[in-house]
């Protein structure tokens, strides 16, 4: 009972993580005006459909979603985790510049000198990815 109960939790965690990432997206999307660069588009096609999937999970409590949404939410994190490189580092700057219409570089906001847009994606998509890691653990 308990591994169920920590099985249902890390999913409705999952969940969580990327409503919260698709309703941010869109905030600053919509409400702010802030254009999504090339990376961002990919970082949110991969995130968006999360909310669908793990809620119908949630609903369903079917456990298996996990096995799927583990390695889509690590390769999000990888492109997140790029995206990030191409703003704070200086060798993967270059690489940015020429990303689309809105170059990848761009920091619409830069919170405590580091937690910018991409980075924000990437929290939550190791926040997915280590829940489904819990949830795949526990069956």
């Amino acid at each position: 009972m308990e591994r169920e109960k920590k099985q249902e939790y890390a999913l409705l965690t999952a969940w969580g993580a990327s409503f919260v990432a698709t309703l941010g997206s869109l905030y600053f999307s919509e409400i702010m005006k802030f254009e999504p660069c090339v990376l961002c588009w990919y970082q949110r096609i991969i995130m968006y459909p999360f909310v669908l999937w793990l809620g119908i999970a949630v609903a369903k409590k079917d456990y298996r979603i996990a096995s799927y949404s583990l390695p889509i939410a690590s390769v999000g994190a990888c492109i997140s985790l790029y995206h990030y490189a191409i703003q704070k580092v200086a060798a993967f700057s270059a690489a940015g510049a020429a990303c689309g219409r809105v170059p990848c570089t761009g920091e619409f906001i830069n919170w405590f000198g580091f937690i910018t847009i991409p980075f924000l994606a990437l929290i939550g998509f190791i926040t997915i990815a280590v829940c489904s890691f819990i949830v795949i653990k526990n069956k």
